[in-house]
């Protein structure tokens, strides 16, 4: 058995022309084409349909019954494709739809106040969220937005833009320190109880400390591991250990009083925020408005504002 091929967009355009018109003349000059090339698509959609569209006489050209009942279902079925059309051409111009967001665990927390002043302008604006301290692929995983603290993937081609950076200090429970003691230097650390995070790659994540004019590593020997960012923030607000945190993390334990800093003359540079974009593809209205309010929002909370950059190259750690 034969199958027989669908109708092309051109064959059924030129018919629903012809069947509004009543013309072939009028069909090719609505189109911008010849009357032959129109006779000729309706033809060929004749003998797909196996059936007449349309009376020809050299005065008129009417609809057959078939015709009629075509027509109803192409105008039908082309309207729902204009409206369709239309909506999508709206949507570039206003902030609408959803944006997925996939956020590091602790530090996704404190955009909040961000997503909740986007939501408040802009109604139509939902979004999906997800926290994870491990690397995703925007594209793979269906992100919109992936926001990554520090290393990026050095094989991947992303659309990468830098939101904020940040400092590394050491914190503890006020409660832990009451017990166990206040800490005066770097040396005294060697006799409280580390909790160290262990990155995506798996490593633990030694501590780097300003000793004078030297930046120092070191690696205490752990009394803790954890993989998860809000865990850490968590196992030192119950008295844990002390640990190495990202300033922005630490301000709002350490304001509501659950976290208390360190040695801050030790604090140093710490890992710049990323957000990672799908490449290859226009990015929609509503994904940049969420991007540049993010990172609008993470600027003003800095001490000093900075400048973020985009850059479309093959993302490299920071």
């Amino acid at each position: 058995m034969v199958e027989r091929a669908d109708a092309s967009i051109s064959e059924i355009s030129a018919f629903e022309a012809v069947g509004v018109a009543g013309s072939f003349t009028k069909a090719a000059e609505s189109l911008g084409t010849s009357k032959s090339h129109i006779g000729k698509l309706v033809q060929r959609l004749e003998a797909r349909l196996g059936t007449r569209l349309f009376q020809r006489t050299t005065r008129a050209v009417r609809l057959t019954e078939d015709g009629e009942t075509y027509l109803r279902a192409v105008q039908s079925a082309l309207g729902g494709l204009r409206e369709a059309e239309q909506e999508l051409a709206a949507r570039r111009d206003e902030v609408v739809g959803r944006v997925r967001l996939d956020l590091p665990a602790s530090f996704g927390r404190l955009l909040f106040p961000a997503i909740l002043d986007l939501r408040q302008h802009y109604p139509a604006l939902t979004f999906e969220l997800g926290f994870s301290d491990k690397m995703s692929d925007p594209v793979a995983d269906g992100w919109d937005l992936v926001i990554r603290i520090g290393e990026l993937p050095k094989d991947s081609d992303m659309t990468v833009r830098k939101l904020c950076d940040t400092r590394f200090g050491l914190y503890a429970s006020p409660a832990y320190l009451a017990g166990r003691g206040e800490v005066r230097s770097i040396a005294d650390l060697a006799h409280h109880d580390a909790v160290i995070f262990r990155g995506p790659s798996g490593r633990l994540r030694p501590w780097a400390l300003n000793d004078g004019d030297v930046i120092r590593s070191i690696a205490p020997s752990p009394a803790l591991v954890v993989e998860d960012g809000q865990a850490l923030i968590d196992v030192l607000a119950n008295g844990l250990g002390i640990s190495q945190l990202l300033d922005r993390i630490a301000q709002p334990q350490v304001e509501s009083g659950r976290l208390q800093h360190v040695l801050p003359d030790a604090d140093v540079d710490g890992l710049p925020i990323h957000a990672m974009i799908p490449t290859g593809q226009k990015m929609p209205l509503r994904t940049r408005v969420v991007l540049n309010r993010l990172a609008e929002f993470l600027q003003g909370a800095a001490a000093a504002p900075r400048t973020a950059g985009t850059s479309r190259a093959r993302t490299n750690a920071g």
